[in-house]
């Protein structure tokens, strides 16, 4: 999910301030320059490694490394957050690169400070609000450039360390900076050398773009008030574009003077205490800083600075740092102890966590303490006591794995996201969300998956007002004079010929396969609220993606207008013109696109061919050469022929064969993806995370199944990774998966077993996983290729089962 990347130029090695490159145990490898060879094509088998170890008796739940995903192209960053919580607080190393699109990089040498708010692996930035820099010396107003840490308030850096809810490092100057989180506001604890220190507080730091066009921060104040509480406000223009920010600051220890400085870096009369405009900064003195911690919390709010002040107060009562650090400990620990693990290799372990602690970052709370929050319709709305509203929907990758791994591990949260969701679909101007941030529909990607989200829940017995978001839904699927952003162009062309023309419409054959996807989880809405003529209409558009595959070539092709195919064909390109931003698929090429329909796969094998076709298509995208045209966007990564793992449309292909009969190749795909594409490393994710996407993938499929059609709400086997998992669910259940005697080695799944009953399907429905049990599966080195080969013991797909 990006634009084109802007590559910078990294920082120089540093011996004894420099790369993070000798971490301390718990931060991992570096992983630094191998991601090149990660991301070109693979070995066509996985290599053998050592058996996996016994696994103790009493599962101990493995620590997250937090630095996973912060190097290579993952986007993740190592600062403390609360599961789903509203501040995001965390070092920033840079805000120029595509790479550093959380603001922070493994590979980069200096830290220019500790900003509030961040996006956990996605492949656009923003955020990164109210820059806090303790520091020494002469006051420096610019960060300086990245390849000269020396220029600039930068500072180099060592001894960094990460812990779900705690961060610290010491900083070039000698200041120790330690960072934690509650919901809604972040803490700081800056230990400085004797002498005197000062403390930058930069209203003007975000990330940057080379499509950027200013002004990116508007109507921004900054001040003191008698009780010394130091507040501001700005409003933000970079992607989700209006969005308006709020905080209030407290300090356990008084500066001795505040000097403010407005616009062009001006410094104001002594004695000033406010000031507005539009990039404002504030330098809080110490005479002697080093003779105490300096503690700061940081309230936020989207609301107003009444918000942030109250959320300052109801949340941080006190100045005992260590308390609010050991309350987010314990918090992350009942979020990360959901699942538990035994077996396996201890890297495999801490992957395992590091992804379940990367899918719940992400969507952020948005609502104040007292319930307000500011909707879709850009107006403040308050909520009834007990209910939040939220932010930072990736909605086009998410609604894959993220929102239902949810609903297993996390269902009450479910149900507060699909309550939040539905408000949203009623307060858009555009209907169901595809990429909310703060208040702001951003209208990236394609499609309103927001549908899916809103259709699985129902589907699986979420608790939901469901017919309060169909006027939304039904605005988006038939008003077709209703407002579009990009994520919708198209949809009246859709409509009246079954597909988007690809000579009208940029990515045009994907959007047709998405917007049938769509289609098909708002029939499910409109049937479950007894709108039957409208689920029937929706039912049959959801077929349009037969549209724009070419069953005679077997493979999604751009369809013009006037009914005729591109050509001449070749897959491997992004689209008919050469023009980088005219794509005729969204982040893929023909390959990748052929296989991205969910809800009728059965459909689809019968529209190719049929199943001999289908398969053989299957082993050929695994096994093309992997080649990509010079346009090509970096997210198609991660290739294992023209497969790409890096990025999110062909997440749900290796589990096809299973439609077809050989679940065994799918078995063999999974185990190796799941070694391949992950890694205990900073460049341990293959493509962006996309607010936890990736990580979800992982989570589930190493648990040994897969969601191919959330609205379906059936889970697909593969190869589980580890000998066994418990899930700890709702009402003291507990769901346990057993492969005894896994191994690197033993991919295959020759039988399974459900609460000890012989279990022939190559599925399992969610309302039977969710009442606990024992899930039992017999691996092997060798596959049973007569295990799931029968057609009743194949998947459903588009609500039925194969023939």
């Amino acid at each position: 999910m990006t634009p084109p990347p802007s590559r910078g130029l990294a920082a120089p090695f540093l011996s004894h301030w420099g790369r993070k490159g000798a971490r301390s145990p718990q931060t991992g490898g570096t992983g630094e320059g191998s991601h090149v060879t990660r991301r070109a094509l693979l070995a066509s088998t996985a290599a053998a490694a050592l058996p996996l170890p016994a696994f103790a008796a009493t599962p101990v739940p493995t620590s997250p490394n937090l630095f996973v995903g912060t190097g290579g192209h993952g986007h993740t960053y190592p600062g403390p957050s609360l599961p789903f919580g509203m501040v995001q607080l965390g070092p920033d190393t840079d805000v120029e690169r595509w790479d550093a699109c959380s603001g922070y990089h493994s590979g980069d040498g200096s830290i220019m400070g500790f900003s509030h708010t961040h996006l956990s692996g996605t492949g656009i930035g923003d955020m990164l609000d109210v820059l806090l820099v303790p520091t020494r010396g002469p006051v420096q107003l610019l960060p300086g450039p990245l390849d000269d840490p020396d220029k600039g308030y930068r500072q180099r850096f060592r001894d960094e360390h990460a812990e779900p809810g705690y961060y610290r490092v010491t900083l070039e100057s000698g200041v120790v900076a330690e960072l934690t989180v509650t919901e809604r506001t972040g803490w700081h604890r800056y230990t400085f050398p004797a002498g005197p220190g000062h403390i930058l507080v930069d209203l003007s730091h975000l990330i940057l773009d080379s499509s950027d066009q200013p002004p990116l921060i508007t109507d921004a104040t900054l001040g003191v008030d008698d009780a010394g509480t130091i507040t501001g406000a700005r409003t933000v223009n970079r992607w989700a574009k209006g969005r308006r920010i709020h905080f209030a600051l407290q300090l356990s220890r008084k500066p001795d003077r505040i000097t403010f400085y407005g616009d062009g870096d001006r410094e104001q009369p002594a004695g000033s205490r406010a000031i507005a405009g539009m990039r404002l900064k504030a330098v809080l003195h110490y005479d002697d800083a080093g003779a105490a911690p300096v503690a700061a919390r940081c309230g936020l709010s989207a609301v107003d600075v009444a918000g942030a002040r109250a959320n300052l107060a109801a949340e941080a009562p006190h100045w005992d740092f260590d308390r609010i650090r050991r309350a987010a400990r314990a918090r992350w620990a009942g979020a990360l102890d959901t699942i538990t693990v035994e077996g396996g290799t201890a890297d495999q372990r801490t992957i395992m966590a590091s992804a379940l602690y990367h899918a719940q970052l992400a969507p952020t709370l948005f609502s104040d303490v007292d319930g307000r929050y500011v909707g879709m319709d850009r107006k403040v709305h308050r909520l009834p006591k007990g209910q939040a509203a939220y932010s930072t929907f990736s909605l086009w990758d998410t609604y894959r794995a993220l929102h239902p791994l949810l609903t297993i591990v996390a269902p009450e949260r479910v149900e507060s996201l699909v309550a939040d969701m539905i408000r949203q679909t009623q307060q858009s101007p555009y209907g169901p969300p595809v990429w909310p941030l703060q208040g702001v529909e951003t209208g990236c990607m394609i499609g309103w998956h927001g549908v899916s989200v809103l259709a699985e829940a129902q589907a699986k017995g979420i608790p939901g007002d469901y017919a309060a978001a169909w006027p939304g839904i039904a605005r988006r699927s038939f008003d077709f004079a209703a407002p579009d952003m990009d994520n919708s162009k198209g949809r009246d062309l859709y409509d009246a010929k079954g597909y988007v023309p690809a000579d009208t419409w940029w990515e045009s054959v994907s959007r047709t396969q998405e917007y049938a996807y769509d289609d098909w989880a708002s029939s499910h809405i409109a049937r479950a609220i007894g709108r039957p003529a409208e689920a029937d209409r929706l039912l049959r558009r959801s077929r349009n993606w037969r549209n724009v595959i070419d069953g005679g070539i077997g493979f999604a092709r751009p369809r013009f207008a006037d009914g005729s195919w591109w050509s001449p064909y070749d897959p491997v390109q992004l689209g008919h013109m050469p023009k980088p931003w005219w794509r005729d698929y969204t982040e893929a090429n023909g390959w990748q696109a052929t296989f991205l329909n969910q809800h009728d796969v059965y459909g689809l094998i019968d529209h190719m061919g049929g199943e001999a076709k289908f398969e053989a298509k299957l082993d050929a995208l695994f096994t093309a050469p992997s080649t990509l045209p010079a346009n090509a966007p970096p997210d198609i990564s991660g290739l294992v022929g023209q497969y790409a793992h890096g990025n999110e449309p062909d997440h749900h292909v290796a589990y096809l064969y299973a439609y077809t009969g050989s679940p065994w190749k799918t078995q063999a795909m999974v185990r190796r993806l799941c070694t391949d594409m992950y890694r205990n490393d900073p460049d341990g994710v293959i493509g962006n995370d996309d607010c936890g996407q990736m990580s979800a993938w992982f989570v589930l499929s190493a648990l040994g199944f897969y969601p191919v059609d959330p609205v379906e709400a059936v889970y697909v086997f593969g190869s589980p990774l580890f000998e066994r998992a418990t899930l700890r669910l709702p009402g003291g259940k507990r769901l346990v998966i057993e492969a005894p005697g896994n191994r690197a080695d033993t991919p295959y799944v020759t039988a399974v077993r459900w609460n000890g009953r012989p279990w022939s399907r190559t599925w399992i429905r969610h309302a039977d996983l969710v009442k606990g049990g024992t899930l039992s599966f017999t691996m092997s080195a060798t596959p049973n290729k007569r295990f799931g080969r029968a057609p009743a013991a194949r998947p459903p797909s588009n609500g039925r089962l194969r023939a």
